[in-house]
């Protein structure tokens, strides 16, 4: 294993320090594991806290700032953030005007989501949840039941916070949040397993001439192992399952995603054959991200969401974002 690690122990304290020293604008809580804006919480905004294992960067710290995450909670590797971590993020992020939890949905982070929401609760800090779900690829898998919550967070996190830095009440932003969750679909495949630091080894084995179609952020087993092949023919077989699924038509946002170790070049390349399949298929694609955005640490392979646009999802897309990982119109 060749990583850029002190050692294993570390490597998550050691990448808080250095988002603290490379983002003034985010607060990064070392004791507790927690990111936020340097800012605090905006008064009479309804807040916004997600979180999840370590590993999937730029998700979620690297969203925390306006329009979008209010606070993030990491875990350690592919493990779910504890209740009281996720508890100090929901205080950071809290105004007064309630606060969203946006999970994943794997097992581990339901449960501390929910542990940590009631007792934010008792604090009388009101709490919802909305649980994403978009892969398309298996129904069970090995750390969830139902859907495997993945891509589609990025597009709940900025355009929730987007409804909320307008002003949008707790219950107006989960409503906009669970309809971009339930509108988005996506799938997954892995070239090469990644390789969590305490392990020393890759997650899974892949032959040469193998890929595994429909793989999770973790590593998890998708539908099947299949043939490796070009890149116009994985496109196609991802963008299959996923019009299978829903649909896809009208106009769409896309996101081409890498998983960690899949260099721009590549990941450029797939768009093209995404563009010219949904444009084959009748539909447009009014608005896309290529690049890593949701990464599982050194997997090589590439991921594709797709999410319906309507005019207020656009308007809420568009809307000025400042992050680490996303920023256009301020």
């Amino acid at each position: 294993m060749k990583k850029l690690i002190n050692s294993p122990d570390s490597v998550i304290a050691d990448a808080l320090r250095g988002m603290a020293a490379a983002h003034p604008s985010l607060a990064v809580d070392l004791e507790n594991r927690v990111i936020s804006r340097a800012s605090g919480a905006t008064q009479g905004k309804v807040g916004l806290v997600s979180g999840g294992g370590s590993g999937h960067e730029p998700l979620h710290g690297g969203y925390v700032g306006y329009g979008m995450l209010d606070a993030a909670a990491p875990g350690e590797v592919y493990t779910s953030p504890v209740p009281d971590q996720i508890l100090a993020a929901t205080r950071a992020a809290d105004s007064g005007s309630g606060v969203l939890h946006i999970v994943k949905n794997y097992t581990g982070d339901v449960l501390n989501f929910r542990m940590a929401a009631e007792l934010a609760e008792d604090e009388d800090v009101r709490v919802v949840s909305v649980v994403t779900n978009d892969d398309a690829a298996v129904e069970d898998s090995t750390y969830t039941a139902g859907r495997r919550g993945v891509g589609g967070t990025v597009f709940v996190e900025k355009i929730a916070g987007a409804a909320a830095e307008e002003g949008a009440d707790l219950d107006a932003v989960a409503r906009i949040a669970t309809h971009v969750n339930e509108v988005t679909r996506s799938f997954a495949i892995a070239l090469h397993a990644g390789t969590v630091p305490a392990a020393g080894k890759p997650g899974f084995e892949l032959a040469e001439t193998e890929v595994e179609l429909g793989v999770g952020i973790h590593g998890e087993p998708g539908r099947e192992r299949g043939a490796m092949a070009p890149v116009h023919d994985l496109v196609g077989y991802a963008l299959d399952v996923i019009h299978a699924d829903r649909p896809v038509a009208g106009d769409v946002l896309v996101m081409l995603n890498g998983q960690g170790a899949s260099p721009l070049i590549e990941l450029y390349g797939a768009f093209a054959e995404a563009v010219a399949w949904i444009e084959g298929h009748g539909a447009r694609v009014a608005r896309s991200l290529v690049g890593n955005y949701i990464t599982s640490l050194d997997q090589q392979g590439f991921s594709i969401s797709v999410l319906s646009l309507d005019d207020e999802l656009v308007r809420l897309w568009d809307a000025p974002v400042e992050t680490p990982a996303l920023r256009w119109g301020r």
